[in-house]
């Protein structure tokens, strides 16, 4: 499925395709129109000469010859007048390759007054063409492009009893100006306005969207207490994206009520296990110190009480183990964070056990530990109790010559403890209910050692887990980083 950004863009790519598309139909529909006007306008000046060559050849039939004065040129300027009176814009006259200019007209000009000298600034280009046409015998044309107009000129061979002699006209096309030119840059502007205009509109919609669902994404990936509720995400100021944020943030509060209430039954479904688990227990020790007592009480002479008293004792701790752990999972307590040195805390911990380690032929090391400025923050007394629970597993099942390793690094906004050893691992029927109370390896152990590391973990907003790794046992703690 296309995302709405997606099509949003396909729409502006689509806006500026046709605008663009658009405005080059206009420009071209201008280029044809100015082609077309500057082809009428050769056809203009050519059919001018001809009728300039047409009058010259009716004066020469009748002229008596003569010297080459200026009565002759006035009367060749009338010649020239009488021919271009109908061709609008359109001046010229009559050239010997010798003499230069023998008459020139423009009967058209719309000056202030009639136009009688040669244009200056086109007179080489009057020469050339003249020059051409005489040495081809042919008329011959000459188009000079500016950036406003176009200059046509042309010139024809003229026969009769003045030898080297030529008729030339000229024009000028305005491409940049006229109706055509206006309608191209009204169109232009309108095409400007409206399609370019909503283009920039949509881009600049589009661009506010994509920040705000991009502050959107932001808001529910940046969240520092772990992947449990969902954050409030604040309001764009966007109709519709608000409805969609206020739709996000009840669902958040539902489903944090719901996990609340989730938690409420797990814990009551844990409570039930861990009484039957309890009940189970007690009842050992006690049916160990009733065996000792009855046996002493048996004999007169109280030989066996001391022994019995002793094994007694032995229980009565056991119990009180029992129920101390008991108490830490059950009773949960808030943590009191505080900013930790990682490196002095891991060899802190490490050094607590490192004689219990020695004295099972076993090295236990304290890993590197993340470097920077900035220190996690969490309850370091309960986090070096979860480390200890997970040390002593590791200690208890790892095989003399075997290792044990802590250590720390930061994933993300999150703090990763890390306890591995090298033993045998885990066997895969306690693997599921390996964090479960009254779940264990061991025949003296009690089960409540993981339960107490994953309940602290849960205190800090985080979670306790087995790491699938070939060889060994690693647990892994992740907890927050900073708390939000």
């Amino acid at each position: 499925m296309r995302s709405l950004r997606s099509r949003l863009l396909a729409l502006w790519i689509m806006l500026v395709v046709s605008g663009g598309a658009t405005g080059y139909l206009l420009f071209e529909s201008f280029q044809q129109t100015a082609n077309a006007r500057l082809a009428r306008s050769e056809e203009l000046v050519a059919r001018a000469c001809r009728d300039l060559a047409d009058r010259y050849q009716f004066y020469v039939t009748g002229w008596g010859g003569g010297p080459l004065d200026d009565r002759l040129k006035g009367e060749l300027t009338g010649v020239t007048q009488a021919a271009l009176a109908g061709a609008v814009g359109v001046e010229g006259g009559i050239w010997q390759a010798d003499a230069g200019s023998l008459a020139y007209a423009f009967p058209t000009y719309e000056g202030t007054g009639p136009k009688t000298d040669l244009p200056a600034a086109e007179q080489n280009t009057i020469r050339e063409v003249n020059a051409e046409a005489l040495r081809t015998a042919r008329p011959a044309s000459i188009r000079q492009a500016g950036r406003s107009q176009v200059l046509i000129v042309h010139a024809c061979p003229l026969r009769g009893r003045l030898q080297r002699v030529t008729g030339w006209t000229m024009t000028r096309v305005f491409t940049a100006q006229g109706p055509a030119y206006n309608q191209l840059v009204a169109g232009l502007i309108v095409l400007a306005l409206t399609i370019f205009g909503s283009a920039a509109w949509l881009a600049r919609v589009l661009y506010a969207w994509s920040r705000k669902i991009a502050r959107i994404e932001r808001e529910l990936d940046d969240r520092q207490d772990g992947l449990v509720d969902l954050p409030k995400v604040a309001r764009t100021g966007a109709p519709e994206l608000d409805r969609l944020v206020d739709a996000l943030n009840a669902t958040g509060e539902r489903l944090s009520f719901e996990r609340r209430r989730a938690t409420a039954a797990e814990r009551l479904a844990v409570l039930g296990r861990l009484s039957a688990g309890l009940a189970h227990e007690i009842r050992n020790p006690i049916a160990a110190m009733r065996l000792k007592a009855e046996n002493a009480l048996a004999v007169a002479d109280g030989s066996r009480s001391n022994a019995a008293l002793t094994a007694i004792l032995q229980q009565v701790e056991r119990l009180d183990t029992l129920l101390r752990d008991l108490l830490d999972l059950t009773q949960a307590r808030e943590p009191k964070r505080a900013e930790v040195d990682l490196a002095s805390f891991l060899q802190g911990t490490v050094d607590t056990h490192r004689e219990l380690a020695a004295a099972k032929g076993l090295v236990i090391t304290a890993g590197t530990a993340p470097a920077g400025r900035e220190l996690p923050e969490f309850d370091a007394f309960q986090m070096r109790r979860a480390l200890d629970n997970l040390i002593l597993n590791a200690i208890q099942n790892c095989p003399p010559g075997g290792s044990v390793t802590v250590d720390a690094r930061r994933r993300d906004n999150s703090l990763l403890l890390r306890v591995a050893d090298t033993g045998t691992g885990i066997s895969d029927e306690l693997r599921e209910r390996l964090f479960e109370p009254f779940v264990t390896g061991r025949a003296e152990g009690t089960g409540l050692g993981l339960a107490i590391v994953r309940e602290i973990a849960r205190n800090h907003r985080g979670e306790a887990r087995l790491v699938p790794t070939p060889r060994g046992t690693t647990f892994e703690v992740e907890v927050p980083w900073r708390p939000s």
